[in-house]
């Protein structure tokens, strides 16, 4: 019998199974064919940290090395993602090094997974976006993750971008970005009364910006651009490409007015394929933003 928790289990190439689990440390066991019975015994997986909780371990391989991944309690009083690596699914794994960072918001836990999908690695987090006053009430969370020439793995930065494509033609939502400014960007709450109600993008100074990548443009040419925003002093944005400074898009004057309104603005770039966006404050008036489309 096998006492702990956060079973997972990872079938090599060769089909032999494996069960992890924690229980103060991290362990590992080969399984039978029924994949209910363990096939050897347990195996106390060393070389990981000594301090400081371990739990939720995820094993995966790629090109021949073996990482052993698992939420850590090290510096902090809440759990940031590390790894080490190895040549065999049970070990020894040498640290290597931290995943992700522990959560800004404090969240005190971060249990995770990684799939290769069509060539491109994403990791599968939690957070506590939606109940941040109770973090057991998780809701999840996925970004794309790279790894470097050697075969380590490149820190991931949450970017509440998540993945995949978005249609130009739809509502983009900024608050879901892929990087920020380290000033005057934060991301709120519309609405704290009804937090599913979503979020919104508030430019607070100038040269303050936002970023949002893998907008497609490829259904058609698109001549305006549609921003809900409001702005208690009024303002002035810009949007442009890849980075602040980058080809402009478009200048958007957003007038003075605490409610949300919906301003348009002329394209002045060609769009064409796969875009990355960033919008950019240009002056130091606070402005807040819903969302972007064009039409």
């Amino acid at each position: 019998k096998v006492r702990g928790f956060d079973p997972y289990v990872f079938i090599d190439k060769d089909g032999q199974a494996y069960l992890y689990w924690s229980m103060g440390g991290i362990f590992c066991a080969k399984l039978k064919e029924n994949m209910t019975e363990i096939d050897s015994d347990p195996v106390t997986l060393t070389d990981l940290p000594s301090k400081g909780m371990k739990e939720g371990p995820f094993l995966f391989e790629r090109n021949g090395i073996y990482y052993l991944t698992f939420p850590h309690v090290a510096d902090k009083v809440t759990e940031r993602l590390e790894y080490g690596m190895g040549t065999s699914p049970m070990g020894p794994f040498k640290m290597t090094g931290v995943i992700m960072d522990e959560h800004p918001s404090g969240c005190w836990t971060n249990h995770h997974s990684f799939i290769n999908f069509k060539g491109q690695w994403y990791l599968f987090y939690h957070h506590n976006d939606l109940s941040p006053n109770f973090d057991k009430n998780r809701s999840a969370r996925i970004d794309s993750m790279f790894f470097n020439e050697d075969g380590t793995i490149q820190k991931v930065r949450p970017t509440l971008r998540g993945v995949g494509l978005t249609s130009a033609a739809k509502q983009i939502q900024l608050d879901r970005y892929s990087n920020i400014s380290e000033n005057g960007t934060s991301i709120a709450f519309i609405d704290t009364t009804n937090r599913f109600g979503g979020w919104k993008t508030r430019l607070e100074a100038k040269d303050a910006w936002i970023k949002y990548n893998a907008v497609d443009f490829s259904a058609k040419k698109y001549k305006t651009l549609k921003v809900k925003a409001a702005s208690e002093t009024g303002g002035n944005l810009e949007l442009h490409l890849d980075k602040a400074d980058g080809p402009l898009v478009a200048k958007i004057t957003v007038p003075k007015s605490a409610a949300f309104t919906e301003v348009k603005a002329k394209v002045t770039a060609s769009l064409k394929g796969t875009q990355n966006l960033v919008l950019v404050q240009k002056e130091n008036k606070p402005v807040e933003v819903d969302w972007v489309t064009f039409e």
